[in-house]
């Protein structure tokens, strides 16, 4: 719960600084330029995240920051940098993380040891799950950008018609399938991300 915290709020003050640096003050005006949760947690994905973390994994997701592309210097490529920037947050906190098992090993309890494995190994899998193509995560938006401004338009409409029911049966079909295919897509980048970070097999 902490790591998803931590992890989540990292991830949104990223877009909200990129959003201004690129010429939006949409974020900032809405109070999310800041490093305290409360600012940035979702009251649903805030419950999904506990109930979740007492069963023993942890899902949940934080308030979208808030952005008017319209204000953006260059509009598709401040788009896509913003859209960037979430997951390269949750890298930056996987790799740092990876660091302190790495080179401290000798020198970490065992709770330490614990929190620093959960933070490589939620914020991967949060960088690759925001990654992915599908509305309304990050990865849509950075297909959306690198695509030609027809096919983004068509991307768009469909994903903004279909993206959200198309992530949640990815989410929920493998509880009810027994055919895990959000597991299949984040397992095998986590684990060849986790080793090449921290040397450690996972």
């Amino acid at each position: 719960m902490l790591v998803l915290v931590v992890s989540l709020t990292v991830h949104e003050l990223a877009h909200a600084k990129s959003a201004e640096r690129a010429g939006d003050d949409t974020a900032r005006r809405a109070g999310r330029i800041s490093i305290n949760p409360l600012d940035h947690l979702d009251p649903m994905g805030t419950v999904m995240m506990i109930l979740s973390s007492l069963s023993g994994f942890g899902i949940g997701w934080a308030k979208p920051v808030p952005i008017n592309p319209y204000k953006f210097h260059h509009p598709r490529w401040d788009n896509l940098k913003v859209s960037l920037w979430g997951p390269l947050s949750n890298l930056l906190l996987a790799f740092a993380a990876a660091q302190v098992l790495r080179f401290g090993q000798g020198h970490l309890t065992g709770i330490d040891a614990v929190i620093a494995v959960l933070f490589v190994v939620i914020n991967l899998a949060l960088a690759i799950f925001n990654l992915i193509p599908i509305a309304p995560l990050d990865g849509s938006h950075i297909l959306s950008a690198l695509l030609p401004i027809d096919q983004a338009r068509r991307y768009d409409i469909f994903m903004g018609r279909y993206g959200f029911m198309i992530l949640l049966a990815l989410v929920f079909i493998g509880p009810m399938t027994h055919v895990d295919l959000l597991e299949m897509v984040l397992l095998p980048p986590t684990r060849l991300l986790f080793h090449l970070f921290t040397g450690i097999p996972f």
